[in-house]
């Protein structure tokens, strides 16, 4: 990293000051330390290194940025997380130098300078505060936004309903609601009612069929659980508790996505995260009676904690979301993973506490369901049996995106997985340009091999949704081609459109999905 450093020195410092080794990779100038080694003051939150500000007056010779790097690092290596914070390259230093020189030191960059050693700008605190709250107040209205979309496409079915009944003879209903509803609590919503209304079956027949009711068992508790417990608080009836909950359920997903973005990235990128997860075409499953928005509130959580290293707390959480969903086990891969590099870098033996933790929610539910039926394997039977669950490696999901090109319009359910196949190659190549974390990159890549595994239902917009750290690296890769062409008007312009015309695509995929999916004419 040293010798990268200097190769690259001379280059840098004809266009911008450059940091000291052991930047923060959210990048708040808020100076909240001393160096562990050099006693400079430093800027960070907390969370992953910080960035020493010893080298942000003056540019350094190439000897005395080595010297600086040896002075804040003790000569050891630096771990992975600021390995990945430190990419060189000529895109990455453009957008160090815009961080450094307008957003986080500008224009407060004098006064952090003449800060006495320790000593921390409240002021400063408090502007940052300040525009992250008005950032989270935009990011709000956005989500309110985008649930509107969602009604908007449950009306469109809504009305279609009403013209279909009129003509049949069947009188028009007084209101639209419950023709909305009805599109909300469709499709798997049905058979986590059943749970609400029924519980788990303590009987499961041989060669079931999702016919039966006891197919409910093919479901994981922790969603029908909450929805339960808030239906005897609140009025209204279990409906109306589950698409409360997951309305303030996902409110509360987006503003973590924000926060795990912070830690990685500056409020400007954790900010059009957070505008990527209230728009993006799989978030429709926010408003319906569907358990991802209570995996996505769990995972973020757990992520977030990885990245602090509130490892009970990161364990307990992964442990919550295992027993929400099937793919809600890649949080106990994810804790793993921090797990490994705690110990191999800190050798920090609590960190253990995370994947010991994380599997309990998903061998509990197991243990729950032998118990009730008799049944060791009840539910993979259940999946076997009654959904046809089984394994093609993916090969499913390339079948029917090629079938979808070579037979456009012949099935709605090929479109959506060929579309849905290809947003996840794009996404993957952004993660590719703007890397994460290894524990959270592990997240996403679990979760997308236990989507394409699958030889029924395969790529689709919800489970990539699930994946969510790819929409963070997107917002940071959009922010950086931006970023790259400050100086050029026209390709800055084209930047601001590129992102106006992902967020109107987005908005219009809500909308068509909804509607799609009310109409049962794809499968979701």
């Amino acid at each position: 990293m040293r010798s990268v450093i200097q190769t690259l020195y001379p280059w840098a410092t004809s266009t911008s000051q450059i940091w000291c080794a052991g930047l923060s990779p959210k990048g708040h100038a808020v100076p909240t330390s001393k160096c562990c080694n050099c006693s400079s003051p430093t800027v960070g939150n907390g969370v992953g290194s910080s960035a020493c500000l010893a080298s942000t007056v003056t540019p350094l010779p190439s000897s005395d940025l080595a010297n600086a790097y040896n002075r804040c690092t003790d000569g050891k290596a630096l771990p992975p997380h600021t390995v990945w914070g430190l990419r060189v390259s000529v895109v990455r230093l453009a957008r160090l130098h815009h961080f450094a020189m307008t957003h986080t030191l500008d224009p407060a960059s004098e006064k952090v300078a003449d800060l006495a050693d320790g000593e921390v700008d409240t002021d400063l605190v408090s502007q940052r505060r300040k525009q992250w709250r008005t950032l989270v107040k935009r990011a709000s209205v956005a989500y309110v936004l985008s649930r509107i979309c969602v009604i908007a496409g449950a009306g469109i079915v809504a009305a279609q309903r009403v013209v279909q009944d009129r003509a049949a003879g069947i009188g028009r209903p007084r209101n639209a609601l419950g023709r909305i509803n009805e599109v909300l609590t469709s499709w798997d919503g049905k058979w986590y009612f059943r749970i609400v209304r029924l519980s788990y079956p303590t009987h499961i027949p041989p060669h079931v069929t999702w016919d039966d009711v006891q197919a409910r068992t093919a479901f994981f508790p922790m969603f029908p659980t909450l929805a339960r417990w808030l239906d005897q608080v609140l009025p209204g009836g279990d409906v109306f508790a589950a698409l409360v909950m997951n309305f303030a359920l996902g409110a509360i997903a987006v503003y973590l996505v924000g926060q795990l973005t912070r830690t990685m990235f500056d409020d400007r990128v954790a900010y059009r995260a957070m505008l990527l997860m209230a728009f993006f075409p799989g978030s429709f499953v926010l408003s319906f009676t569907y358990s991802e928005a209570t995996l996505l509130v769990f995972a973020a959580a757990c992520l977030l904690c990885l990245q602090r290293r509130h490892w009970v707390a990161a364990g307990t959480l992964a442990a919550l979301g295992a027993a929400t969903r099937p793919n809600g086990i890649a949080l106990i891969a994810a804790c793993a993973v921090a797990a490994v590099m705690a110990l191999r870098e800190r050798r920090e033996w609590r960190s253990l506490a995370a994947p010991l933790l994380a599997p309990l929610g998903f061998i509990g539910f197991h243990l729950f369901l032998w118990r009730r039926t008799g049944e060791k394997l009840a539910w993979f039977r259940t999946q076997r049996e009654a959904w046809a669950e089984g394994t093609s490696f993916g090969f499913t999901a390339i079948h029917k995106t090629i079938n979808a090109f070579a037979r456009p319009m012949s099935s709605p359910t090929d479109l959506i997985t060929a579309v849905s196949f290809l947003a996840m190659v794009v996404l993957l190549y952004m993660t590719w340009k703007k890397r994460l974390p290894l524990p959270i990159l592990t997240y996403s890549l679990v979760v997308l091999v236990l989507m394409l595994a699958p030889s029924t239902v395969t790529a689709r917009p919800r489970f990539l949704y699930t994946a969510f750290p790819l929409l963070i690296s997107a917002a940071a890769w959009i922010r950086d081609l931006e970023i790259a062409h400050e100086h050029d008007s026209e390709e800055l312009s084209s930047g601001h459109e590129l992102w106006t015309v992902v967020l109107a695509l987005c908005a219009a995929g809500i909308v068509t999905l909804t509607g799609l999916y009310g109409v049962f004419g794809a499968i979701p």
